[in-house]
């Protein structure tokens, strides 16, 4: 990290000039100049001060927050298979079992159905993109088509299989992450 570079930031954005800030902090404005040009690096104390007459603390000023990824390509998917059960899980936002909610494609073959979930905290959510599904929760059983979506509380066991002779696929969001 570039302190100086990241201070003139700071100063910018709050219309600040060297002048204002260096009076702000009693010190100089050529101090803040080269502190701002990485010549020179400030004492603990000093940038404290500075950081302070710029409406921020050490924490904040250090906590790098990291820029995260808005759009996913199907480069970015992992994909698992399960040939006996005849489905394809495709994690299409990887890493998403540390997010509230974790987004799948599922993709089920003539005849497929995914393993069967046991009840767990959290909610469930689908929308078939093709084909038709049953869902299947506790003793009950849906039929949910193209264009349809399915909502519930994963309070009791639960899968969907593919009754139909073509394939189906699923956009499935479970929250907390399950899959």
């Amino acid at each position: 990290m570039k302190i100086g570079e990241k201070i003139k930031r700071l100063r910018v954005k709050n219309s600040l000039t060297q002048e204002e800030l260096a009076d702000r902090c009693e010190l100089t404005k050529g101090f803040i100049s080269q502190v701002e040009r990485d010549l020179t690096s400030p004492s603990i104390a000093t940038l404290v001060d500075i950081l302070e007459g710029l409406g921020t603390n050490l924490k904040d000023f250090f906590n790098e927050t990291v820029n995260e990824k808005i759009v996913f390509t199907k480069d970015d998917a992992f994909e698992m298979e399960n040939d006996e059960l005849k489905y394809t899980l495709k994690w299409i936002i990887p890493n998403a079992q540390k997010n509230i909610m974790e987004p799948i494609l599922v993709e089920l073959e003539a005849d497929g159905r995914t393993k069967e979930d046991s009840p767990h905290e959290g909610e469930e959510f689908g929308y078939v993109i093709s084909g038709s599904i049953n869902l299947h929760i506790g003793n009950d059983q849906y039929k949910v088509k193209k264009g349809e979506s399915f909502y519930y509380k994963a309070n009791s066991n639960h899968y969907i299989s593919n009754a139909g002779k073509t394939k189906a696929a699923v956009i499935w969001i479970s929250t907390p992450p399950s899959f």
